[in-house]
């Protein structure tokens, strides 16, 4: 690992008076710092799909972009996976950032460079490349939300957390309305955002610290008086990755559980959205500027579907995540058979089922992160989240949401792929009944 990565080092602790207003003014700050950062992220993730009908126009086929697209769902999954657990090892203040930077520089100059969406290998690798450094955006989120906020308040502050997600993801339509005003021309979707992600890693530099201790202050657990069951001071310590990976990651059945549910729920998240502007146009009828705002409606309405799945996980179970996710599965499946038989001719009950499978699928998004951190102690906690990543990247949205999608649709229609999707919805419950009674909030205190 580069030196300038490694973790900060703990100081000197702060005079007993001086901790809780610096404890509060630096949660505040780190969380404002993950939040603006990792909408940042999305400004220059989706920037492709958004572009897809301006490829086919090219003469490009959905196979092909299909496969182009992957690249970005292959590395970021690979990349959470082994980038997590080099964010659990490395300094979040640094690490978020520097992948911001990265990715941004990618997507620039796949709007500014002809060459760079001249052929689908090209795009391939440039996705597959921004991927990569898209995975250095959640781990070390996971890192900072578990060294600076306890377990009881966990599900709620990640709920407001994730919807970072869809600012960022929501974000992108308009921005990419407004790039093509201004510029005047489709390839200013890449560029455009990508200045504006840009300058906010660069705020998101300013904010973020890396734990408690090395600002001098205790650890969360201490500060709070919240210790987990499996609690224990040697936890304060850096893990090597061997001890993440033998201890806390691959025996852990109910870890691996999750993955595979987070598999197919986000089959389900990017079968939707990134063929939203696709289906929309070529089925529904809807403009390409209509079809834009339909996927900021869509990303935006998995705000208050996110904060209240956090809520009910934390309050109504009790810090159990199985129960709300497979409630908000089962609305899931019904949305989608609305989106599906809805005829031609009726945008509004498109939208309205749009904006419901929104509403609903980011939940459980953020659930199961919720969860895998959970299941490990806080220094494990970016490999955890990399492994349900993992599966949920590689398997779901690579594999099965850009690539069989795309083949499915060309081949047996769009009734084929949201076949997929219905089935992949109760596919995902089945999973998670598996952890139905795992997790909730500790009694113990020390």
């Amino acid at each position: 690992m580069f030196k300038f990565l490694s973790p900060a080092k703990h100081i000197a602790q702060l005079p007993e008076k001086e901790i809780p207003p610096e404890y509060n003014k630096n949660r505040i700050k780190v969380f404002i710092g993950i939040f603006v950062g990792y909408a940042g992220y999305y400004l220059v993730r989706k920037n492709f799909a958004l572009a897809i009908p301006n490829l086919i126009e090219m003469g490009f086929t959905k196979s092909e972009l299909g496969f182009a697209l992957s690249g970005v769902s292959i590395a970021y999954g690979l990349s959470k996976f082994f980038m997590g657990n080099v964010s659990d090892r490395s300094n979040a203040r640094i690490f978020m950032p520097l992948g911001l930077v990265v990715s941004s520089i990618v997507i620039a100059s796949m709007g500014l460079i002809s060459w760079a969406t001249s052929s689908i290998s090209i795009m391939f690798v440039l996705l597959l490349l921004n991927g990569w450094f898209q995975g250095m955006g959640w781990p070390p989120s996971g890192r900072v939300l578990a060294h600076w906020f306890s377990q009881t308040e966990r599900g709620s502050k990640m709920a407001l957390w994730n919807i970072a997600h869809n600012v960022g993801g929501g974000l992108i339509g308009p921005l990419a309305i407004a790039g093509i005003a201004i510029f005047g021309n489709w390839h200013s979707t890449f560029y455009f955002p990508a200045l504006i992600a840009f300058l906010i890693a660069i705020l998101t530099y300013i904010l973020l610290r890396d734990t408690p201790q090395s600002v001098g202050l205790p650890s969360i657990e201490e500060f709070k008086n919240d210790y987990p069951k499996t609690y224990d001071k040697n936890q304060e310590t850096e893990f090597t990755a061997k001890k993440i990976f033998t201890k806390y990651i691959l025996p852990n059945k109910w870890l691996w559980s999750i993955a595979m549910a987070n598999a197919f729920v986000y089959f389900v998240r990017y079968g939707v959205v990134d063929w939203a502007p696709t289906y929309l146009t070529e089925v529904k009828g809807f403009s390409a500027n209509d079809s834009k705002w339909a996927y900021f409606a869509y990303e935006w309405a998995g705000i208050p579907g996110t904060l209240l799945c956090g809520y009910l996980s934390d309050k109504l179970f009790k810090g159990r995540r199985a129960p709300a996710g497979i409630i908000y599965m089962v609305f899931v499946f019904i949305a989608i058979l609305v989106y599906w038989f809805n005829p031609p001719g009726h945008p509004v009950i498109d939208n309205i089922a749009l904006i419901a499978i929104g509403f609903l699928i980011y939940g459980p998004v953020m659930l199961i992160g919720v969860h895998a951190i959970d299941l490990v102690p806080k220094k494990a906690a970016g490999t955890a989240a990399g492994l349900t990543g993992l599966f949920g990247y590689f398997i779901g949205a690579s594999i099965l949401g850009n690539i069989a999608m795309g083949y499915i649709v060309d081949n047996y229609g769009w009734d084929g792929g949201f076949f997929m999707l219905s089935i992949s919805s109760l596919l995902a419950i089945a999973f998670l009944a598996f952890t139905w009674n795992q997790g909730g909030i500790s009694d113990k205190k020390e």
